[in-house]
């Protein structure tokens, strides 16, 4: 939505809940002549929200906290050219006869998963650059995604942006800006009836998210499950969401929501994420059983050589075990020899009631491994 078209302070009013007029300004405070924005601010919000709690869990997942703050110096700067190139391209013909104004992110313009995937795309080549293991990168880090997600869609609320279609729900919203926007865009919806607040719904729809996340990456140590959760559930979620917005982007004139098209994509790369990692670790699992040891296996082999490392660890603690009590059996045998020896007393039977002694613990050992 072009923010030009609303108004400085506007009344929000949910009708079923009993809510009129409630005083919203999306202008927060100014410095000088210089206005800040809620939007900016919640934008703000869920990104330090995020770099915190990364930096908080960081050492949990074998990262320090500076790479979090690498991490995030490449986030910031890919997230909002992301977000504007995706809007801009949705979008050309409003830039088309002045190129220049796609500079000016102020006047609106950003879409949130352009922004999202770019931020990825990013992430991914500065951990190749850096040689970390990108699937627990992703695994301990993307889970803060759909959170800021959620904070920064309050952005809209104060906007008065991102509504929906009309609603005769309790929670249907109404004011001057979404009956501005319907009687100027959407002649065949009432102007005057509350419309869906789906900016909210998403905000619901990703701290849900963000809670399936954080079991998800508590729970499975496959590489790379995490975002692909991520994309299968926010891409669901988007989906139905995006069907109901009046402020949505379009593929030309095909009649096709942009955002509809890339979260069904999202959907099926999700599975398809999942899908080839659970075939590369049965295929590595096979070729450990098959050659007794553990090979290189690219950004699997941190996950499985983990899984071997603790069963190496198993096997040897019972190998251990297994030759302690032959030792201290012969340390027996030695003694009693020595004893036998300092007494002049050579009893042959002794000795072979020593040896079958020794022998017998050595099985109870090999029986325990």
């Amino acid at each position: 939505m072009d923010l030009s078209m609303l108004s400085s302070g506007t009344g929000v009013s949910f009708p079923g809940l009993g809510i009129n007029d409630l005083p919203i300004d999306r202008v927060a405070f100014t410095i000088g002549s210089f206005p800040v924005y809620w939007y900016g601010i919640c934008i703000i919000l869920g990104f330090g929200l995020c770099i915190v709690l990364a930096m908080l869990q960081a050492k949990r997942f074998s990262f320090k906290a500076d790479d979090v703050i690498d991490i995030s110096l490449v986030i910031i700067p890919a997230a909002i050219i992301g977000a504007r190139l995706y809007y801009v391209a949705s979008a050309w013909d409003e830039f088309a006869s002045n190129p220049i104004s796609i500079f000016d992110i102020r006047s609106g313009g950003l879409a949130v998963l352009g922004g999202v995937l770019l931020s990825i795309a990013a992430v991914f080549v500065l951990a190749r650059f850096k040689k970390w293991d990108a699937g627990k990168l992703f695994n301990a880090l993307i889970v803060y995604i759909p959170l800021g997600q959620a904070i920064g869609r309050w952005g809209n609320f104060f906007n008065q942006e991102a509504f929906g279609t009309n609603t005769t729900l309790p929670w249907g919203m109404i004011s001057p800006s979404t009956t501005m926007y319907l009687a100027q865009n959407y002649p065949e919806l009432d102007p005057m009836a509350p419309v869906h607040p789906t900016f909210f719904y998403e905000f619901l729809a990703c701290s849900i998210i963000f809670v399936i996340l954080l079991i998800i990456r508590e729970k499975s140590k496959l590489p790379f499950v995490v975002p692909a959760a991520y994309f299968i559930l926010y891409g669901i979620a988007r989906f139905f969401i995006e069907g109901l917005r009046t402020d949505s982007l379009y593929i030309g004139d095909t009649g096709l929501r942009t955002s509809q098209v890339l979260s069904a994509v999202m959907i099926v790369a999700g599975f398809a994420i999942i899908a080839f990692f659970r075939y590369k670790r049965g295929m590595v699992a096979e070729a450990v059983v098959a050659d007794g040891s553990f090979a290189d296996a690219g950004i699997l082999s941190s996950e499985v050589a983990s899984s071997g490392d603790a069963s190496t660890e198993t096997s040897s603690t019972e190998e251990i075990s297994s030759e302690e009590e032959p030792e201290d059996s012969l340390e027996t045998q030695e003694a009693e020899n020595t004893t036998e020896a300092d007494s002049d007393s050579d009893d042959s039977s002794s000795s072979e009631t020593d040896s079958s002694d020794s022998s017998d613990s050595s099985d109870s050992g090999s029986d325990s491994e």
